[in-house]
């Protein structure tokens, strides 16, 4: 489906001047391309959101056997598979593994916290 430069919702507006002396057809592949990407954001997001939601049921989980909230060699497998689907999804694999280490960083934060709360209520 086209769109053209009218159809535009409130927040994807063109920003001033981007329209000026742009072949309308070339805006309406922009726009085009555009909606992708923000629907492509959206899946990620959901994802993540569903990811999150499993390593904190993982995090409890930990808490209740007090395990510790890192685990460094499925750490590291998690790391080389990735690399692995990024290499072979033409994604660079460094800026994968990065991406992986923030998420691996925020769900043992999430953990740490999980335990000291977890802990703090059975005492």
């Amino acid at each position: 489906m086209t769109h053209s430069t009218s159809d535009r919702t409130a927040d994807q507006p063109v920003t001033p001047g981007e329209s000026e002396g742009i072949d309308p057809t070339v805006l309406d592949e922009l726009t085009r391309l555009r909606d992708s990407i923000d629907n492509i954001d959206a899946a990620v997001v959901h994802m993540l959101a569903e990811r999150f939601k499993c390593t904190q049921q993982v995090g409890h989980l930990k808490a209740a056997h007090r395990l510790p909230p890192a685990d460094p060699a499925r750490e590291a497998r998690q790391i080389t598979r990735l690399r692995q689907l990024a290499e072979s999804a033409k994604l660079d694999p460094g800026f994968a593994e990065k991406l992986l280490n923030f998420i691996i960083a925020e769900v043992i934060r999430h953990h740490e916290t999980i335990a000291r709360s977890d802990t703090g209520s059975q005492g």
